[in-house]
């Protein structure tokens, strides 16, 4: 049997790919994860119950199985110096073997330091209107592949030296030209001045032609009739999205996005292109509580919220900068569930911080700040109270900078779950919860999760009947009456 699970974030990110997917591939013996989206900004923590712990980057998140595999799609941007540092972190775990068990499609991008270096100093000019970026160069390779296609490097490239050097005299002589551009809106920090450096460096070109043609022999590059083959062997494929449906690059809020398709697009266009015939599950993934790393609306943010949920793995760093959290928002949960299409499950996560909380608090509706004239292009809404942000059905920037604009003038209108009362058990409230997102988001759990490792996981419904609900409808269990009251316009 075949069968092939597709994860997707629905929040910004950070929702815990990384953990459900290292879950299931131990409780269902995958045997390939499927990287289809996103590059080496990926940050999927994965704890073990013996306290192993690595962050993916690239690698598919259950390599610290010893028989999983990886397979990075066309889709993926490729960073082979950050995959020598995540290979050897890997090592110093005992997996000594992770090169062997990859495979990288030939037609993946590869991600240059002159765009790396281009796409943080875009950044530092933006000064107090940041996007975001993670600083790893995605955007950046993303928008020269729109504009040069294949004169881009390509991970089948880098088994022919005098093809990466011809590539990368190209890309350095390009990013210098726009560099040149960018150089008045730049400060006279340190930090500019390291990265203006790799333009002046006489070695880099010769140094980095090495390094990448030494990756090529680490790693299997594999052309389309090997992804076949790899997709028609028996058992469980995992496809592992990163980033948040909030931040895709069609339907996220511009131009707080990410220069990656976060939907299961990708994964729906690669099953399709190999005639997949098995089994297809898609499967939400949120977390108790909404969080965003990095600019952008957030109208639920909380920053009593952020000081009380800290987040080991996740923290203020040069790029992304603030951490942020906040109260789970039932309407851009909504939203992402839209436009991903049909989900057949959700997977809910970091429940175990919902203890910590006085009480917990769900985002039903917005006010906004504006006049009411101005949502009916954007929301469903009466009067100023808006009930629904509505996706609009083809890409389109310029509708999405205009809702951008809007929800940074909303503010949420919430439903309080009250703390349990003494003596009774805080079950009952997390139970409770778990049961108004079954019914508000229309799809039914399966997964919950209280910790950081697989042993933290629990089946919400019986393993054997995670299957398409094509193929077998569950019926949502029926919720408490109170929450019937919950607006779902």
């Amino acid at each position: 049997m075949t069968q092939a699970i597709l994860l997707a974030d629905l929040g910004f990110g950070d929702a815990g790919k990384g953990t459900i997917t290292d879950f299931l591939a131990r409780e269902l013996g995958a045997h390939t994860i499927v990287r289809y989206n996103g590059g080496p900004q990926a940050a999927h923590n994965v704890v073990t119950s013996s306290g192993m712990q690595h962050t993916f980057a690239q690698f598919g998140s259950a390599m610290l199985l010893p028989l999983t595999k990886t397979l990075l799609s066309r889709f993926m941007l490729i960073s082979p110096l950050n995959m020598f540092k995540e290979e050897r972190h890997l090592s110093t775990l005992g997996i000594t073997n992770a090169w062997q068990r990859t495979f990288i499609d030939r037609r993946a991008l590869v991600i240059t330091p002159f765009q790396r270096a281009l796409n943080r100093l875009r950044e530092i000019a933006r000064a107090g209107q940041r996007h975001g970026s993670c600083g790893e160069g995605v955007g950046e390779c993303m928008a020269d592949f729109l504009h040069y296609g294949n004169a881009l490097l390509l991970a089948g490239d880098l088994e022919n030296r005098a093809t990466i050097l011809k590539k990368l005299h190209f890309l350095r002589d390009l990013k210098r030209q726009e560099l040149d551009e960018l150089r008045p809106h730049l400060p006279g920090t340190g930090q500019v001045k390291q990265e203006c450096s790799l333009f002046t460096d006489p070695a880099i070109l010769a140094d980095c032609a090495d390094v990448y043609h030494y990756f090529a022999g680490c790693v299997t590059l594999v052309d389309e009739a090997q992804i076949s083959a790899l997709f028609a062997y028996p058992g469980p494929l995992i496809f592992e999205g990163a980033q948040g449906i909030l931040l895709d690059e069609n339907f996220g809020f511009t131009p707080y996005t990410t220069w990656s398709t976060t939907t299961f697009a990708n994964a729906e266009t690669l099953l399709h292109e190999h005639d997949y015939a098995g089994d297809v599950i898609k499967l939400g993934i949120v977390r108790s509580y909404a969080t965003r790393h990095g600019a952008g609306p957030f109208p639920t943010e909380d920053k009593a919220l952020t000081r009380s949920l800290p987040d080991q793995h996740n923290t203020w760093n040069n790029w992304q900068q603030a951490f942020r959290v906040g109260h789970f928002d039932l309407l851009t949960a909504r939203y992402a569930c839209e436009v991903a299409g049909k989900l057949d499950y959700l997977a809910i996560t970091h429940l175990d911080r919902l203890a910590s909380l006085p009480s917990q608090q769900i985002a039903t509706a917005y006010r906004y700040g504006g006049a009411p004239a101005e949502l009916a292009t954007h929301f469903a809404h009466r009067g100023e109270r808006i009930t629904k942000i509505r996706a609009n059905q083809s890409a389109n920037l310029a509708y999405q900078e205009e809702l951008t604009r809007k929800l940074f003038k909303c503010t949420p209108e919430y439903y309080e779950l009250l703390p349990a009362a003494p003596g009774q058990s805080p079950r009952k409230n997390c139970a409770t919860f778990l049961s108004l997102l079954e019914e508000q988001l229309g799809t039914p759990i399966a997964i919950t999760s209280t910790g950081p490792t697989a042993a933290d996981k629990q089946w919400h419904l019986p393993r054997h009947l995670l299957q398409p609900l094509s193929a077998k409808k569950l019926k949502v269990v029926s919720k408490p009456e109170m929450l019937t009251t919950l607006s779902r316009n």
